[in-house]
């Protein structure tokens, strides 16, 4: 399987999705920190994530896959949302909530 299949089973298999350095339990930059918070302040408990750093292949195939420079970037329902700053606003105008608690399983 090539780095572009791993990364679309990985979007589609899994509700919420963030690639980002390091895990939700340490992560290795403040965007992916923030990108958690938001996650966590919105509710959603339950996302896997990826860390680019232990894989360059995933590293810059997500950047292509998106075609998105920058990490983090959030995947929910298999749809790129964007990266913290993105995430950032939605937070703010309740979007994230609103798009996290809609498609609750």
């Amino acid at each position: 399987m090539d780095v572009q299949e791993h990364i679309r089973q990985l979007v589609s298999e899994n509700r919420v999705v963030l690639f980002m350095k390091g895990s939700k339990q340490f992560p290795q930059c403040g965007f992916s920190a923030r990108a958690v918070q938001i996650l966590q302040a919105a509710g959603c408990q339950d996302f896997v994530t990826v860390n680019v750093l232990e894989d360059d292949a995933i590293r810059q195939g997500i950047k292509v896959f998106s075609d998105w420079p920058t990490i983090p970037q959030l995947y929910v329902n298999g749809e790129f949302q964007g990266g913290s700053d993105i995430m950032t606003e939605m937070f703010e105008a309740g979007e994230l909530q609103a798009l996290l608690g809609n498609n609750a399983a």
